[in-house]
């Protein structure tokens, strides 16, 4: 049995049954449940549980916000959370509240006990699928990523080979409006500026813009 004291989270019914039925069965340490964020973070608060394992949406309180809280107040229980969602900004902010286990929740039960014995040892568990996906983006897809909506409009008119001209009264701003944005653009993309490469690059990545 893991000694480690472990509390669950999840508004989902079935599936906090199914996690817990699990942990049960696998002779784990669990020691309270909760059906929202509010009730996770008080039995975090009240037992003090080892490891926390919630999901990552919940009503009252996310998984996040758990995790930001728990950080603000020094308490020391490992977060784990369970999400449907592959989003390099929710996986960065995971890393930057030192959350210790970060799992897909169509993988939970197949990793959930390579997690819990991970972050039991003091070390960190992200799934491997996360990790898969985030190392298939390209750098150019990941500055994509700060691009502005103002900038994805001009990518996507650029495009459509519209002149500088042409974008400007499109979105009903000054030609030297669109001259700096282009500028910015080429900046965040570490794109040549004496080229047709931003060109290029809008015509073969006009499809993610949207």
């Amino acid at each position: 049995m893991n000694k480690d004291s472990i509390i669950t989270a999840d508004d989902h019914p079935l599936l906090l049954k199914g996690l817990n039925d699990f942990l049960i069965e696998k002779k784990y340490n669990l020691i309270g449940s909760g059906n929202n964020g509010k009730e996770a973070y008080q039995l975090i608060v009240e037992e003090k549980p080892d490891i926390a394992i919630l999901d990552i949406q919940m009503p009252h309180m996310s998984g996040l916000e758990i995790a930001m809280t728990c950080k603000a107040n020094e308490l020391k229980t490992k977060i784990v959370l369970i999400t449907l969602h592959k989003e390099r900004e929710l996986y960065q902010k995971a890393q930057d509240l030192n959350i210790f286990g970060y799992i897909l929740k169509e993988f939970a039960l197949e990793e959930i006990e390579n997690c819990i014995n991970t972050v039991s040892k003091g070390d960190h568990y992200f799934s491997p699928k996360i990790v898969e996906v985030l190392a298939d983006e390209s750098p150019r897809d990941r500055f994509l990523r700060d691009l502005t909506p103002s900038e994805k409009k001009i990518l996507n008119l650029i495009a459509k080979d519209k002149t500088n001209k042409e974008i400007a009264s499109l979105l009903f701003i000054s030609y030297r409006t669109v001259e700096k944005h282009r500028s910015n653009i080429i900046i965040k993309l570490k794109l040549e500026p004496k080229t047709n490469s931003l060109l290029m690059w809008a015509k073969e990545h006009h499809k993610k813009l949207k």
